[in-house]
């Protein structure tokens, strides 16, 4: 056992905490605007309402479980590692019960618990993670395996299946994505046969093809990136309203608290298209700033993960730091019109509690290990 340093990745640390207080910036401000904008619905609210929510029931817990990971023994996650995931698993069959699970725009991805409601989903992208680098850092001699191909990466596909299954059925094909992809990732990475890799390749590419060809909606929203948003009254209109922020922006923005479209013209610009949001205030020097911290922070994920001593740490790093990059590139991608429009929220600024508390979970298991 490596001796303990007992001192986290600073450059993370501070990469994560201007993160999320420049979310915070951003978030003050649509959360403001959305207070007037439901005012003539549901009638006046405190401008810190929205702000006030995420704060106690999103930040607060969420830096506190973070601690808690951060403070955790690595090989006591290790072995709760299969009850995490099944604990996570129950929780996202659940949605589907009848008055425990919510629907919202024609999804059923909510549990309501009294006044609250999380999202199962955002903490089974976490407990994934942790069960997969579990399951493949005992397994030390993949490739000398005779039976590698039905132990392996069978029974690979059939956790990934059973997690497709019900995320298609709720559905939300944007955040099984997410989870999907870093699990290749990790997989991947890990003395995987080079044959593994491009079966699994091949076979997530024609899942994918297919979930799309068979959804009408799905099927649109591609069609709309492929044709520049044509219909800016219909299905391109989220992404024309986000050209319009971000373009209005200009290269230092109209200054934080001074947007536009965050009066009721970009849909959900507190979760959905908040970095459309932000680029129109802040512009394009502090979207690229922005862009940069991201960076940063998979850089040292990764570079915590080649210095993890063992296995199961290092694939526990490659998996977090993949998740946070991946789940900001696809949030801004879908803005900038390099992507089609998703419902992933930008980590550590969105609005939404649930995803908050796993990804500042998270930060914190990154930085435990880094201790190392």
């Amino acid at each position: 056992m490596a001796k303990h340093k007992e001192k986290p990745d600073y450059i993370l640390l501070i990469c994560s905490g201007l993160i999320i207080l420049l979310g915070f910036v951003i978030f003050t401000s649509v959360s403001m605007a959305r207070v007037a904008v439901v005012a003539e619905e549901i009638g006046e609210l405190d401008l810190a309402y929205f702000l006030l929510r995420q704060f106690l029931f999103g930040v607060l817990p969420g830096v506190l479980v973070g601690y808690l990971m951060y403070k955790i023994p690595l090989e006591f996650i290790k072995k709760i590692a299969p009850v995490l995931l099944l604990i996570s698993l129950g929780l996202v069959a659940m949605v589907f019960v009848p008055g425990i699970g919510i629907s919202l725009r024609g999804a059923r991805r909510w549990l309501q618990l009294g006044e609250l409601s999380i999202q199962p989903g955002e903490l089974l992208k976490l407990t994934f993670i942790i069960y997969l680098a579990s399951w493949l850092s005992s397994r030390k001699d993949i490739k000398k395996e005779k039976r590698v191909f039905s132990e392996t990466l069978i029974a690979f596909g059939v956790v990934c299946g059973l997690i497709s299954g019900l995320f298609l059925l709720q559905p939300d094909l944007s955040t099984l994505i997410v989870i999907i992809a870093t699990g290749f990732v990790m997989y991947a990475t890990y003395r995987t046969p080079f044959l593994h890799i491009l079966a699994m390749g091949f076979g997530g590419a024609i899942a994918l093809t297919g979930f799309i060809a068979l959804s009408p909606y799905r099927l649109e929203r591609v069609k709309d990136l492929l044709n520049s948003g044509v219909d800016t009254e219909g299905i391109s209109y989220q992404a024309h309203q986000a050209f319009i922020a971000i373009g209005s922006g200009g290269l230092f923005g109209l200054g934080f608290g001074m947007g536009h479209q965050r009066y009721g013209f970009l849909p959900f610009a507190m979760s959905d298209s908040i970095f459309a949001a932000y680029a129109e205030e802040a512009g394009f020097i502090g979207s690229v700033l922005l862009i940069f911290l991201f960076l940063v922070f998979i850089w040292r994920g990764l570079k915590i993960a080649t210095k993890s001593k063992g296995s199961f740490p290092g694939l526990i790093a490659v998996g977090i730091s993949f998740w946070i990059f991946f789940q900001a590139f696809i949030h801004i991608g879908s803005m900038t019109g390099v992507l089609p429009v998703t419902g992933i929220p930008l980590p550590l600024i969105s609005y939404g509690r649930t995803h908050f508390i796993a990804e500042l979970a998270g930060l914190g298991l990154l930085l435990n290990i880094s201790k190392f």
